[in-house]
């Protein structure tokens, strides 16, 4: 495969996360599933991760960062005292960026680039990649998660990532740093309600039987039922890409990791792959 999207992925980015040596007992193992997803994924040999975050929000327009290179300092400004401040430097991909603005664009979506020097990341966008890439070799791009986009928009612009990456022979992955269920209450180990987790894990199984379609059909009734996280925006995203992917090929996926809880939020790591002939 000479370009496109060779993986995408939906990836945990708890804060607790942020700071590995004081995250709590009960996110130890979805952590290490995380990791085990990084390394897989770094084995494909991508030239790209395009992340998707539920913590970088815009109001109308979306915005891809197309920055040489990413450099600064992330706290989460929700809970500063779980991330005071990470510093990360990361390769950037401006040419790739700019396409993929011009070809949402090219589909009446609006979009345009994040190139402000100022620019520091949400932690949604650093947590995933401090286990996916822990030693920042892989260039990156982010993309916002847009209040005022649709389901259906979301899902066009995962199908649009893995078009521009084959345009610019860009073997990239797709991240959606998102929890699933998000009807998120104070106590960071409770769970989320029974319905909840089912529906949590109904999508899960849809993801790793490779079912494209019954996604796509499936993931505006799953967002509102179960109080997904950016109202189902930034999975869908993601569904998007597998849906892409898809067209071209079978395609499966695989869990890393237990499903856990993070204040009654329902969390997986989630990498769905074309399939192997």
């Amino acid at each position: 495969m000479s370009g496109g999207l060779i993986a995408s992925v939906v990836a945990c980015h708890s804060p607790r996360m942020g700071v590995p040596e004081s995250a709590p007992a009960f996110l130890h193992d979805i952590m290490a599933g995380e990791r085990e997803m990084g390394r897989d994924l770094r084995a494909l040999k991508p030239d790209l991760f395009i992340v998707a975050s539920a913590h970088w929000v815009s109001t109308f327009n979306w915005y891809v960062t197309a920055h040489e290179t990413h450099e600064g300092m992330c706290v989460a400004e929700e809970a500063p005292d779980l991330i005071p401040g990470v510093p990360y430097r990361r390769k950037g991909d401006p040419e790739f960026a700019r396409a993929f603005a011009k070809g949402l664009t090219g589909k009446d979506i609006p979009c345009g680039l994040n190139e402000t020097p100022n620019y520091d990341w949400d932690y949604g966008s650093l947590v995933p990649l401090m286990y996916l890439d822990p030693d920042s070799e892989v260039p990156v791009v982010t993309l916002t998660t847009v209040i005022c986009a649709e389901i259906p928009e979301c899902i066009e612009v995962g199908r649009t990532a893995h078009r521009i990456a084959e345009q610019l022979g860009r073997r990239a992955v797709f991240v959606s740093s998102c929890a699933l269920t998000h009807l998120v209450k104070r106590g960071p180990e409770g769970w989320p309600t029974a319905e909840h987790m089912e529906l949590d894990r109904k999508l899960i199984a849809m993801m790793c039987a490779g079912d494209a379609k019954g996604l796509v059909d499936w993931v505006p009734d799953y967002s509102k039922a179960a109080v997904a996280e950016m109202g189902g925006r930034t999975i869908s995203t993601m569904i998007g890409a597998v849906d892409a992917m898809a067209a071209q090929g079978p395609v499966e996926g695989r869990q890393y990791g237990p499903y856990a809880q993070s204040s009654a939020s329902g969390n997986a790591n989630v990498c769905v792959v074309p399939k192997a002939a």
